[in-house]
């Protein structure tokens, strides 16, 4: 069986589509969070200990299949950067959470 005809064929069962999309969107996350902190000059370790978690919790954070935004928003912070969540419908934004001072919390 060619590749494109067993894709076909697994994409067909019962809702194979919305999980292809929902691993595609957890490797997303997993790539962006290890690429903003290599970016930052950052070992795991290093932001751990300016978390004041494990480095395994930072591994666990940058694996994980549902990041809450608790933990996102503190993970941020410890990057130096902060997060933003804002809804759009049409022409209208609003700001949900964000732009707010860093916290020093844990990340849980």
């Amino acid at each position: 069986m060619k590749m494109n005809q067993w894709e076909k064929k697994v994409l067909a069962k019962p809702g194979a589509p919305q999980r292809v999309d929902d691993i595609e969107d957890e490797l997303r996350l997993a790539t962006a969070l290890t690429a903003l902190r290599e970016e930052s000059g950052l070992s795991q370790r290093e932001l751990a200990e300016r978390l004041g978690v494990s480095q395994p919790r930072i591994v666990a954070i940058e694996h994980a299949r549902n990041v809450t935004l608790d933990v996102l928003e503190q993970y941020l912070e410890g990057l130096g950067g902060t997060l933003e969540v804002s809804f759009f419908k049409g022409n209208r934004k609003t700001r949900l959470l964000g732009n707010q001072r860093p916290s020093g919390r844990k990340a849980s």
